[in-house]
Order: C-alpha cells, then sequence, then structure tokens
C-alpha cells in the first residue's frame, strides 16, 4: 500500500538494498555463518520478498530484516515487484531464489491466491516459506504466517468509532483496498464487526489501492453520492490523508470521523495533528525479524516455524473513549515506522 513520508536516511539505505526491477535480487547483509547456521553448501541464504521496495511498511521490514540476518551470520537476498500487485514479478523472485539456495522465503504476497503455485514449488524443493503481514489463500501454501491480525486492527478502530459517536446515527463511507486482496477484505470485514455494521449500512465504497489521491478521489465520489456520511473507514493511513483533503475542500473536516490502519509515523503525526481520529498500528520489523529467526532455527536444527504467529496492534488515539483500550500519539509516535 502506498504511503506518502518523508524517510530518514536509515531507511532509505535499506530501501536501497532492493533493485527498482522486480526480477532483481540484491544480496543485503553478510555473514560467513557460524558452524551452526551453515549447511554444507556454505553459509545460510534468506530471502525477502516485499510488495514494493518504496512504501516505508516495507522498508521497515527490509530494515527488521537486515539488522536480524546481519545478527544472525546468515545473507539476505532481497526482491521486490515494480507496483503493489505485481504477481509476475513475485513468482520469479521466487524461482530466482530458490535457484539460488535459499534455506527460507519470507514474502508480502501481491496476490494471496496467484502466488500459491510459486511458493509450493519452492516448499517442494525444502524451502521454508513464511509469509509476512499478507496471508496466502489458502493459508496453509505457506508454512507459517508472522502478521498483524488484520481483522482485530479492523475491529479495534471499528470499535472505536461506534463509540466516539455516542448513539449518532452513522452514515459509513469505506474507503478499501482492491478486491480480493485478503488484508483489505479482513480490515473491512474486522471494522464492520466492530462497529456493529454489516455491508448493507455502508453508504458509500470505493476502492483506493491504498493511494492518497485516489483516497481523495474516492472521498469526493462518496461525498456527491451521500453528502451525509459522517464516519469514513480508510484502508491504510494515505487513504485517509486523500479523504481528509477531499473533506477539507468542503468545509467537513471538522464533522466527519476518519478512522484507518498502519501506524507509520506520517499517518500517527496525523493522529495527533486531528487529521484522523484513530488508526490501528501494526509492527512490521517484527514481522520481518521473527521471519529471519525462524528461517534460521530451520537451518540449525530442520524445525520448522507453523501456523500464525500476531505480531501485534495497538489503537493510537489522542481522544481516548469509554471501553476501548488505546494508547496516545506519543506511544504511537516512539513505535511507528517510515
Amino acid at each position: 500500500m502506498s504511503r506518502i513520508s518523508r524517510l530518514p536516511s536509515s531507511l532509505l539505505r535499506a530501501a536501497a538494498c532492493t533493485g527498482a526491477a522486480a526480477l532483481a535480487l540484491t544480496a543485503c547483509g553478510s555473514g560467513s555463518g557460524s558452524g551452526s547456521t551453515s549447511t554444507g553448501s556454505g553459509e545460510v541464504k534468506v530471502g525477502l520478498i516485499t510488495k514494493t521496495d518504496t512504501n516505508p511498511f516495507f522498508v521497515k521490514m527490509k530494515e527488521g530484516a537486515e539488522k536480524t540476518a546481519k545478527a544472525e551470520g546468515v545473507k539476505l537476498m532481497t526482491a521486490a515487484g515494480k507496483f503493489d500487485g505485481d504477481n509476475a514479478g513475485q513468482v520469479t523472485a521466487i524461482e530466482n531464489m530458490v535457484a539460488s539456495g535459499v534455506k527460507g522465503i519470507l514474502i508480502t504476497p501481491s496476490d494471496s491466491k496467484a502466488i500459491v503455485p510459486a511458493l509450493e514449488k519452492a516448499r517442494a524443493k525444502g524451502v521454508l516459506v513464511i509469509a509476512l503481514d499478507t496471508p496466502t489463500e489458502p493459508q496453509s501454501a505457506v508454512d507459517a504466517l508472522f502478521a498483524t491480525d488484520n481483522v482485530k486492527a479492523g475491529e479495534l478502530i471499528g470499535e472505536y468509532a461506534k463509540a466516539a459517536m455516542k448513539g449518532k446515527t452513522a452514515k459509513i463511507a469505506a474507503l478499501d483496498l482492491a478486491p480480493g486482496v485478503s488484508v483489505g477484505v479482513q480490515r473491512h470485514s474486522g471494522f464492520l464487526k466492530g462497529f456493529g455494521a454489516t455491508d448493507k449500512d455502508v453508504a458509500c465504497a470505493q476502492d483506493t489501492g491504498g493511494d492518497q489521491s485516489k483516497g481523495q478521489t474516492a472521498m469526493e465520489n462518496c461525498l456527491q453520492k451521500e453528502p451525509g456520511i459522517n464516519v469514513v473507514y480508510t484502508i491504510n493511513e494515505p487513504a485517509a490523508l486523500g479523504a481528509y483533503t477531499a473533506l477539507k475542500a468542503k468545509g467537513r473536516e471538522k464533522d466527519v470521523l476518519i478512522v484507518s490502519v498502519d501506524g507509520g509515523c506520517t499517518g500517527t503525526q496525523a493522529v495527533k495533528d486531528g487529521k484522523i481520529a484513530a488508526t490501528s498500528q501494526q509492527y512490521p520489523l517484527k514481522m520481518a525479524a521473527e521471519g529471519v529467526k525462524a528461517v534460521v532455527t530451520y537451518a540449525k536444527d530442520g524445525k520448522k516455524a507453523s501456523g500464525y504467529t500476531d505480531t501485534g496492534v495497538t489503537l493510537i488515539t489522542d481522544k481516548a473513549q469509554d471501553g476501548v483500550t488505546s494508547k496516545d500519539t506519543a506511544y504511537g509516535l516512539e513505535n511507528c515506522w517510515g
């Protein structure tokens, strides 16, 4: 998902490790590999494939993988799609990594279903495959999933929005991701569950691709369809900021409640500034760090990670609501990314 953010130099250096082309693989981090983590053919190699190499979320994920790979004395290879949704690029990256002898692959799938055959081929060759952030469909297509509970992330902002409305009738706009992408579906359904609503209660739903400019257009379209919208659920904070821009142009920014998911530094600052009421913060660095450690364990003793590992989510707001657990933006800014 796209995010507009000024990155610190450390993150820009991390981003540089991945080539712009999806077909390119870059070795980041190094280490001769201690005897406990080496295989007969040399040092252990770990692959990381993200949706893109520009989104700050994935830049932070790569940073976590690099730091852990260096600490563990293993080699990290990275690749990314040319754009969010570039399944073909991710498939090629998987094939290249398997051919290069990686022990495990960590991946944020751009297409949760279309990527499955390539992942199954990798597993058949003894490669440990772990999905990060976004589950595959079915989830059993990978050995393990390290991710935010996206349904829970949606529930938290749904519960918050319901409490903040204080019994007022809601006219909801849903600014979603794209059809069939699991992370978008989960956050959307979680929000509705937390709010106590169904899709029938949504006055306007638009796809944004998680992009700020598309989020603005989507909000403009929704205001034309239903001028009385007073609650806006957004798939991520760029979409939320786009919605805010559209609402401000109509003089509605003060009377419409916007809630979101991600917890990036730009988005968390927007919560502090009052542009977004609340966001559910997730932790990409932890996902990647735990993933690398799991591959190292597999290389050491053959023990495979399995099932789902929840890497945590926290509701961030400066306007706490009774009955909804949250932390303020001081905490959010200390733990944000991007």
